[in-house]
């Protein structure tokens, strides 16, 4: 169902549809407007499912025994060490 409706826009915007609508990225106004919203509502339901993948990470994250934790220095120890190597290298 099409519902008719009065939007207004900055010159900057207009500029911008009908030079769209002339170089034929889109068959009118009405057309780009529509892309835009469509893409807006993409963009929702990703953010929407990428917090909902989060949440459900921080959820199963908190429900780890603690004795599954690792150790953060074995875990950073040869990161370390690299950087210990590398920092006492002599340059050139």
């Amino acid at each position: 169902m099409t519902v008719r409706t009065t939007l207004s826009f900055t010159e900057r915007h207009h500029r911008f549809l009908t030079r769209k609508v002339g170089q034929g990225v889109f068959a009118s106004q009405s057309a780009a407007v529509a892309a835009a919203l469509e893409q807006m509502i993409r963009d929702e339901e990703e953010r929407e499912h990428a917090l909902d993948a989060l949440a459900e990470e921080v959820r199963a994250r908190l429900e780890t025994p603690r004795g599954d934790y690792l150790d953060m220095d074995e875990v950073f120890a040869a990161a370390r060490a690299r950087l210990a190597d590398r920092c006492a290298a002599p340059e050139g």
